[in-house]
């Protein structure tokens, strides 16, 4: 089996050769594959490894704040063009033994209620995670590769910084290419687009589905497609509202199929995803004991808004942590529950004007 190793007691920029930290087209490939061919890839965790057991929250602020997501690749998958769509069959995905969940000031999606830091450490042993910050929590293994896309093209590149840089001058957020902590450096670094979010070339869209057996279908953009992974996910709640999940360094072992011209013939802009059978084991997929708080679009003052499932689900997520306190969690201890094991679903789109958001909390990963 062909394998990308790399040496984990490394940051990303000292293991020269080894993989990238921003999505551009002139990224040289450090391995070249045939399709139905095997092919290991050894990946770091989302802070690329500064994050470790003896970290607390004092030491959030001297991070290097824009190296994430190191990303292991580019693979040059053969026979790969434009106008294909590229198959990525996750034949394996092991997790190391040690995880992390934080809240970081600032980030995730109520920054404006958790102002303060937070961290949690996980070991990872026989299919579950336990944390120490979690007593009596367990929470079963559902790794997954939160990062993994191809390479834009040069087209793709320029327009999608336009109009992300269109968003921010219309005061939303979005993050602009920046060389700071950039790898590798040179014209990549200057122009290369910030892993945060994910694209048309799929990136970090932190899809907790793309387990073991899975496959993640995206459109060509480039000769070779350029594959990438990395941020390694133990196990997540569908929204990963802190802004982690158990993060952690994994290896993920795939194989590449080509649906040749089909993406241009059936006009396919955004990735794909399947799983031939349960994601997960089917009593935590679903799950079969839970509870759940809904949110709907009516404001704390009272004011009610009309079809907005982002307001709702900050509602519904509101409710559950609420709950979780009455049990006894902190605030950020609930916080953190919710991001690794908290599934957000939309209830209705339809009834307005409250459309509904309900947020699931499995009740059997208080067996600790």
């Amino acid at each position: 089996m062909k394998s990308i190793e790399i040496d984990r007691s490394k940051r990303l920029k000292d293991d020269p050769g080894k993989g990238h930290n921003r999505w551009h087209p002139d990224i040289t490939p450090i391995l070249e594959v045939d399709t139905g061919e095997e092919v290991s890839l050894e990946t770091r965790d989302a802070s690329d490894g500064q994050m470790n057991v003896n970290v607390t929250v004092d030491d959030f602020d001297g991070f290097a704040a824009k190296v994430g997501h190191p990303l292991t690749g580019p693979v040059y998958i053969k026979g790969a063009e434009p106008g294909d769509l590229l198959e990525i069959e996750y034949v394996d995905i092991i997790p190391q033994s040690y995880g992390w969940t934080r809240n970081r000031p600032g980030a995730g999606f109520l920054r404006d209620l958790f102002p303060d830091p937070f961290v949690a450490h996980w070991e990872m042993k026989d299919g579950w995670a336990k944390s120490k910050e979690l007593p009596g929590v367990r929470i079963p293994n559902g790794s997954f590769m939160g990062t993994a896309g191809i390479a834009p093209s040069r087209t793709q590149l320029e327009a999608w910084t336009a109009r992300e840089a269109d968003l921010v001058r219309r005061g939303g957020i979005a993050f602009p290419p920046d060389a700071e902590d950039a790898v590798p450096e040179g014209s990549t670094a200057a122009e290369g687009l910030r892993t945060i979010p994910p694209r048309e070339n799929c990136g970090n869209v932190d899809a907790k589905q793309l387990t073991t057996g899975s496959r993640l279908l995206i459109p060509v953009n480039v000769p070779g497609a350029l594959y990438s992974a990395g941020d390694g996910h133990f196990a997540q709640g569908d929204s990963e509202c802190c802004i982690t999940a158990i993060e952690m360094g994994a290896t993920a072992v795939v194989k590449f199929h080509l649906q040749k011209g089909e993406a241009a013939r059936s006009n396919i802009i955004f990735p794909r995803f399947s799983h031939p059978g349960y994601f997960i084991a089917p009593e935590w997929a679903a799950p079969r004991n839970f509870i759940a708080t809904m949110g709907m679009p009516i404001r704390e003052d009272g004011t009610q808004e009309g079809e907005d499932l982002t307001l709702a689900a900050r509602n519904a997520l509101i409710q559950m942590i609420d709950l979780l306190q009455e049990r006894g969690w902190t605030k950020e201890q609930a916080y953190v529950i919710c991001s690794v094991a908290v599934d957000l679903k939309i209830s209705n789109v339809v009834d307005l004007p409250n459309v509904t958001v309900s947020a699931f909390l499995p009740e059997d990963i208080f067996q600790g």
